[in-house]
């Protein structure tokens, strides 16, 4: 497979894969074969040599047969959710996505170089696609967070950060420097986390925040002193720092209510995260998701059998992390607090 290197593609993926954008496949030509033209693809995926940065990906669907396609990247990242496509048709889809190292979690393995993308859904049919560097006034939109948020390298783990990309268009970059196990301690303590992220945050990027299920041990004192000190680091460089509250935990009270200690993030020293949380919004002015709020109204309304398909019971008996399912449909909760916020413009959010 031939491949482009380094920052050549900048130059060459304008030129030869934006011809392949007006290249279909031809009538009869064989669905398991890739589409004249993506040089850089196979049947199920492409790779183009990049160095890290963000790039806006132009991808053509369709072809003869009906079809319906999917795009993801990099560590499972949902990039483009499912798009059918009528037979004889096309359409053009566009988004932004960020290329790094660690390509996942920041304290996790380099991944491979460049850019991967993986070509999914029930019937796929790319034909065409076009890679280039992202605009200059494109928006970084960082996730600082833990399990519940980054980008889990092995299913069935998924977290929200990881599908909240598919919802975005072109013009908005996901940056997720969210990473396991993290409380608001250890990511202000380690160089990988907050001292990696703060030096990148741009005047205008967002960075969301959602640190609470593993400060288990941190008094209340230290936990707003926490949130505080990244709060004031992301303004520090300019940027607008949005404080999200953590998804509840699947714990059912026998009322069927979430109403207890486990199910909303209170520690075993009395400490409320998710007021605090919002109680530190209020008193610094940021932006708040309470997003402990709308997972909880949600998960009550699907009940103690509905709500099992959102999080990991069936296959782990684990109530605190997401599905694929699941952690789509809490990303759709964020795309939706932004959107009343208006925190990215309207125009660079999908309905899905």
């Amino acid at each position: 497979m031939r491949r482009f290197n380094g920052v050549r593609v900048t130059a060459l993926a304008a030129a030869v894969l934006g011809a392949c954008l007006a290249t279909a496949p031809a009538a009869g030509a064989d669905p398991r074969q890739p589409p004249p033209g993506l040089a850089d693809c196979t049947a199920t995926a492409c790779h183009f040599d990049v160095p890290p940065g963000d790039y806006d990906v132009t991808v053509r669907l369709g072809g003869a047969a009906a079809s319906s396609t999917s795009i993801s990247g990099e560590t499972r990242r949902a990039l483009l959710p499912e798009t059918a496509v009528a037979a004889d048709r096309h359409v053009t889809r566009a988004f932004t996505v960020d290329v790094r190292t660690p390509e996942g979690e920041p304290t996790g393995p380099d991944g491979s170089p460049g850019l991967d993308l993986t070509i999914g859904g029930s019937a796929p049919a790319l034909a065409g696609i076009r890679v280039s560097p992202a605009a200059r006034h494109t928006r970084q939109l960082f996730l600082v967070g833990d399990s519940t948020v980054c980008d889990q390298p092995a299913a069935p783990y998924t977290g929200w950060g990881q599908q909240l990309p598919q919802f975005l268009r072109r013009g908005v970059a996901v940056a997720n420097y969210a990473d396991s196990g993290e409380s608001t301690v250890t990511y202000l303590q380690n160089p990988q986390l907050w001292g990696t992220v703060q030096p990148l945050i741009r005047t205008g990027d967002l960075v969301l925040i959602q640190l609470a299920h593993n400060d288990k041990t941190t008094d209340e004192a230290t936990y707003r002193a926490n949130l505080e000190t990244l709060v004031a680091g992301v303004r520090e460089k300019g940027g607008r720092p949005v404080l999200v509250t953590p998804i509840v935990r699947r714990w059912f009270n026998a009322d069927g209510t979430l109403n207890n200690d486990t199910a909303l993030l209170v520690n075993g020293l009395g400490v409320n995260h998710p007021e605090v949380i919002r109680s530190v919004a209020a008193a610094e002015g940021v932006p708040l998701i309470d997003l402990t709020a709308r997972t909880k109204a949600l998960v009550e309304s699907l009940g103690v059998e509905g709500s099992k398909a959102m999080y990991l019971y069936n296959e782990k008996k684990d109530n605190t992390h997401t599905s694929e399912y699941g952690a789509t449909v809490y990303a759709g909760l964020v795309r939706d607090g932004l959107l009343a916020q208006h925190l990215v413009p309207r125009g660079t959010v999908r309905a899905h």
